[in-house]
């Protein structure tokens, strides 16, 4: 897929960047009460420590809620809908949730999967394939958990 959009990368999101591209799902955690934080940020929201560490996750995850967009759309997603937009809550912490799309395997198509096999609760795990731009994210493959 060629999107008309560049992730954001800056300070505080390039370690995030910097594990994907390995293929790594790391969310930033605060060294001070140690709680997960996603989007990252510079202050903890709950201790307001400016302490942080990025700590490897499992990649497993729930589908909390999902949409499927339909044309018209931005040209450079039309060719590959209707697709799967899934919000996904990790196993770690239900409260970080990650947006991506639902694919068969690493560097799957996003419009093969279709809505009627997916349900809220569903397991998933992250997969890191093609990047857009230089800027690898996740994606979600259903799983037995």
């Amino acid at each position: 897929m060629t999107a008309a959009f560049s992730p954001m990368e800056d300070p505080e999101t390039a370690p995030f960047f910097e594990a994907a591209r390995r293929g790594e799902l790391r969310i930033q955690a605060c060294t001070n009460c140690a709680r997960l934080r996603f989007p990252p940020r510079p202050m903890c929201p709950w201790c307001h420590s400016l302490d942080s560490e990025w700590q490897r996750q499992s990649g497993r995850g729930r589908i909390w809620s999902f949409a499927v967009p339909h044309p018209p759309l931005l040209p450079p997603f039309a060719e590959e809908a209707p697709y799967v937009v899934a919000v996904i809550e990790l196993d770690e912490d239900p409260l970080i949730r990650l947006v991506g799309n639902i694919v068969r395997e690493v560097d799957g198509s996003i419009g093969v999967v279709p809505s009627s096999e997916l349900s809220i609760g569903a397991g998933v795990t992250a997969v890191f394939g093609k990047s857009i731009e230089g800027f690898p994210v996740p994606q979600w493959v259903m799983s037995a958990n």
